[in-house]
């Protein structure tokens, strides 16, 4: 049965390391949410080992720069890992076998930064082997990259995504993320090779970083941080505030909350609470 807490004080002496999550979990995109920067600054006076585990697109640094920028201190953390980094990393390794990659990204550059330091080619489609799926424009919806797809399917392109994520927190928005254009690609047939949370690798390559085995995953979503999580025998605390915000508002949080797990078909999570704090 889920436990409700009010801080992560009255857990976090038992566990050698809390990983935590970013968008839903410590800002909303643009800011930091109120009283995360002050309880990740507790922990870490308290010589708690603390982490990032992101399904972002982009590098590491990228995501230790981002969460400066909203003032977090970063001498924090010990690591910031990022499903960008990943795949970042095997690419680097000769692990990937394709080499001229269509990028999908929110923001024009964020492709090619990425790819800095890699022999691999970003083209255009009618030349690429592999479609990188790293970014989502603003304003993508279901229906976008309809053609792009159906394309894709025909010439049995493989599609990398580095976030797995389905929605993601914006300011005072749900806004669609790369992981549903994936399952969407994946449905018709497309072949899709997933970087990032709830997938294994990811949880393990943190727990060699942090070397530690009572960890604690500190998460917004049932699919990606909580049943990672259950799956990697870390326990998981569920933040409500963050990407299911509108669906605990005016309501019964422990009744909406098992029937949310019951509608994912997700683990229930061992502890939960509205807001980091």
């Amino acid at each position: 049965m889920t436990r409700f807490i009010k801080s992560l004080t009255e857990i976090a002496l038992d566990y050698d390391a809390l990983v935590f999550d970013q968008w839903g979990v410590l800002h909303n995109g643009t800011l930091a949410y109120e009283g995360a920067i002050e309880i990740v600054e507790r922990l870490s006076a308290q010589s708690k080992r603390l982490a990032v585990l992101s399904n972002s697109g982009k590098r590491s640094a990228q995501n230790i720069d981002r969460i400066s920028a909203m003032g977090f201190r970063t001498d924090c953390f010990e690591s910031v890992i990022t499903s960008g980094e990943a795949l970042w990393q095997d690419c680097k390794k000769g692990e990937i076998a394709h080499r001229n990659f269509y990028p999908i990204e929110r923001s024009n550059g964020d492709a090619a930064r990425w790819a800095e330091g890699l022999d691999i080619a970003l083209v255009d489609f009618d030349r690429s082997d592999a479609i990188l799926l790293m970014g989502l424009p603003d304003g993508t919806d279901k229906n976008s990259f309809k053609t792009l797809l159906e394309k894709a399917h025909h010439r049995g392109l493989t599609l990398y995504c580095s976030n797995p994520d389905l929605a993601s927190p914006r300011a005072d928005e749900l806004v669609m993320s790369p992981g549903a254009l994936a399952q969407k690609y994946k449905d018709q047939g497309g072949r899709v090779i997933f970087y990032g949370k709830p997938y294994p690798a990811i949880f393990d390559a943190t727990k060699s970083i942090l070397g530690k085995t009572r960890i604690l995953m500190v998460g917004d979503s049932l699919e990606h941080d909580i049943a990672g999580a259950q799956s990697a025998g870390w326990d998981s605390l569920l933040v409500l505030g963050g990407l299911l915000a509108d669906r605990i508002a005016g309501k019964d949080l422990a009744h909406t909350l098992t029937a949310l797990i019951k509608e994912k078909g997700c683990p229930p999570p061992d502890f939960a609470m509205i807001h980091l704090s």
